[in-house]
């Protein structure tokens, strides 16, 4: 091993110092077999990439991340330098990092949604309390309500109709799961009160259905 190149690793980001004297072939050489001895380390991890020691253009930054996600689980979010403009992508880099890790793990709400709150995410979400009408709940992904829907609910929001809502009493104003709408039925005036079950509702061909939840349903 020459030691052209030192990597250094931080909080959500890799630094490479690289020698500017050798050739660029050899440094990807080298980079490549670091990265690939180092795959256990540097596991499924996104991070920023800061390049010192020499200055590439655009092809050579694009070869090396090519080399170092071919050579290891690494997944390079941005490329960033020493001046202002590129440290402030670099914050934003580590902002959405740390975004992204909330979001994984699901986000939680307490408390009744009353009417004209809207909750957006980008992530999964679960609802301990109602959402009262007037009220809207906006997911990327998945929306559990511990509790009931009256408002307005939309699941799969990016357009991934792959997603579902669960919800305790399911009465919305108005529910989407991907591009597709479910129209809520109108009640009849003199309806007996019924008695609420736990449901999930999904797509199959663009189409929403609805389930009661039941101790078999999960294995389906």
């Amino acid at each position: 091993m020459q030691n052209l190149i030192v990597i250094k690793s931080y909080q959500n980001g890799i630094s490479i110092h690289m020698d500017k004297e050798a050739s660029f072939d050899d440094i990807l050489l080298e980079l490549g077999e670091k990265f690939s001895k180092s795959r256990f380390f540097f596991r499924d991890i996104k991070v920023a990439l800061s390049i010192e020691g020499r200055t590439l253009n655009v092809e050579e930054e694009k070869a090396v991340i090519k080399t170092i996600m071919t050579n290891s689980d690494v997944e390079i979010l941005c490329l960033v330098g020493k001046d202002e403009t590129t440290n402030k992508e670099y914050i934003k880099a580590l902002k959405r990092l740390e975004y992204e890790k909330e979001e994984n793990n699901g986000r939680f709400y307490r408390g009744n949604l009353k009417d004209g709150q809207v909750l957006e995410t980008e992530g999964s979400i679960v609802i301990i309390g109602n959402v009262e009408k007037g009220a809207a709940v906006i997911s990327a992904k998945d929306i559990i309500v511990v509790g009931a829907v009256f408002g307005e609910v939309y699941a799969g929001a990016s357009g991934d109709s792959g997603h579902f809502i669960m919800a305790l009493q399911f009465e919305p104003q108005k529910c989407k799961i991907g591009d597709n709408r479910y129209h809520t039925k109108e009640k009849a005036k003199w309806q007996l009160k019924q008695k609420y079950q736990p449901q999930i509702i999904y797509c199959v061909e663009n189409q929403i259905m609805i389930e009661t939840i039941t101790k078999e349903l999960p294995d389906l």
